[in-house]
């Protein structure tokens, strides 16, 4: 049985509204929009089909799931930007409700027609980038998607609604739509305000590379095509591949990247300028925010969990003890339990860093038990809560354990005493209703 939630009038669960933004700064030159169109058999009010278009050639770059069953629009997406090596780009077109996986070359014919229908009401041919998300194995209803995608041009504009309602179609599961937007600056081109936005959608089958994810990020900043894919990379390892809900990676994640340049000013073109450190600084950010979202609105999720792991001999062991612990459903289970079961914290961190088969064993010491402490952060400012400390198992209050992990947000921090580097990783944990919510997702 499902647990009952508060939802707000329009339909967002109380706790979530203060997610949702009630205005935006939108980057110039760019439109979007939401339609109904049905893809999904019981669907029967919610957007489902969504547009962002340029009103000129933008440079873009996406980064795709890892998951050797990669969906049709991912293989289609990722050939045109190969043949036109990120240049002249307009458009990403995206259906929700079913996610043209596993669908053979008929999936890759639907993709090819959504993206077409796009490109000639747009009027540029090969700039547009495909998305599906939703149930795999079977094909789209696609004469019911080209059908609509003229109503999504039409309907196509810059203000906040419209946006709003771009970030709704791309939804499932979701409670809520994950739309963000902010202004920054170039340090060569004083005066100027670039602005980027992006929305995202994702709740459940998440973990990295990447996790079962769309994001569309737009900037009117002027980027040059050929230090698109290296940017985006880079933000994203820091910010989609940082997430876990559940340890499943899609057949579909996208991250698309368009920066139009219609704000004007210096194109940023070399890795070695400030501009390019700036706007790397500027774009991890915005999606390490974006993919928060993500977590906290994890499928059947009641708290959101950043995993921090300091003091570790390199970055990767400090990502990897960071990931298993955020994948462990033992783990995930105790804090919905409220349950300060530390022991399987270090369990995860324990094992997260076995060699896998036919690799040799790495003989530089990333976890030493003697060295290793462990405590909770409260997020309220209060004292933290040391729960390991070298090794030795500290006398735990109880009462405190449970008033923190009462919190909506917490900290786990995990200090390996081996180095200097870090690496953080977020998370939520798991509930009776992740269960009942997955257990009859095609219906």
């Amino acid at each position: 049985m499902k647990f009952a939630r508060a939802f707000s009038t329009n339909g967002v669960p109380a706790n979530k509204v203060k997610f949702v933004p009630t205005s935006g700064t939108y980057p110039k030159g760019f439109s979007a929009a939401g339609v109904f169109c049905g893809v999904k058999p019981g669907n029967t009010s919610k957007p489902d089909i969504a547009l962002v278009t340029s009103d000129r050639d933008c440079a873009a770059a996406a980064v795709f799931t890892k998951n050797k069953f990669q969906a049709a629009p991912v293989t289609f997406s990722r050939t045109l930007l190969q043949r036109k090596s990120n240049a002249g780009l307009r458009s990403v077109i995206v259906n929700s409700g079913n996610a043209n996986a596993v669908t053979g070359i008929g999936g890759l014919q639907d993709a090819a027609r959504m993206a077409e229908t796009t490109d000639q009401r747009v009027g540029t041919e090969n700039s547009t980038i495909v998305m599906s998300t939703g149930v795999i194995g079977q094909r789209l209803p696609i004469q019911k998607i080209v059908d609509h995608i003229p109503l999504a041009i039409h309907r196509a504009g810059a203000t906040h609604k419209d946006w709003l309602n771009c970030a709704t179609a791309i939804c499932t599961t979701d409670t809520f739509p994950k739309l963000m937007s902010r202004p920054f600056e170039l340090p060569s081109s004083p005066g100027i305000e670039y602005r980027i936005a992006g929305m995202t959608k994702g709740a459940g089958m998440m973990a990295p590379n990447m996790a079962t994810l769309l994001a569309i990020l737009a900037t009117d900043a002027p980027i040059a095509p050929g230090i698109m894919t290296n940017v985006l990379r880079r933000a994203v390892n820091r910010s989609f591949n940082s997430i876990t809900v559940d340890g499943d990676t899609s057949t579909n994640d996208t991250v698309a990247l368009l920066a139009n340049g219609a704000a004007g000013g210096k194109e940023v073109s070399s890795e070695q300028s400030p501009d390019y450190d700036a706007f790397q600084t500027v774009l991890t950010d915005f999606a390490t925010d974006l993919a928060k979202y993500l977590v906290r609105d994890g499928e059947g999720a009641t708290k959101f969990v950043t995993i921090r792991v300091v003091n570790s001999a390199s970055e990767e062991s400090a990502r990897q003890v960071a990931r298993a612990i955020a994948l462990s459903p033992l783990v995930k289970t105790a804090l919905y339990g409220r349950d300060a079961n530390w022991g399987r914290i270090l369990c995860a961190a324990g094992y997260s860093l076995i060699s896998k088969p036919g690799q040799p064993v790495n003989d530089v010491p990333e976890i030493v038990p003697e060295k290793t402490s462990v405590s909770f952060i409260p997020t309220d400012g209060s004292k933290e809560l040391k729960l390991l400390v070298n090794g030795e198992p500290e006398v735990v209050d109880e009462k405190r354990a449970s008033e923190i992990l009462e919190m909506e947000d917490l900290e786990i921090l995990v200090s390996l005493g081996t180095g200097d580097e870090s690496a953080v990783h977020w998370t939520c944990d798991l509930s009776h209703d992740y269960v009942t919510i997955n257990g009859d997702y095609r219906t």
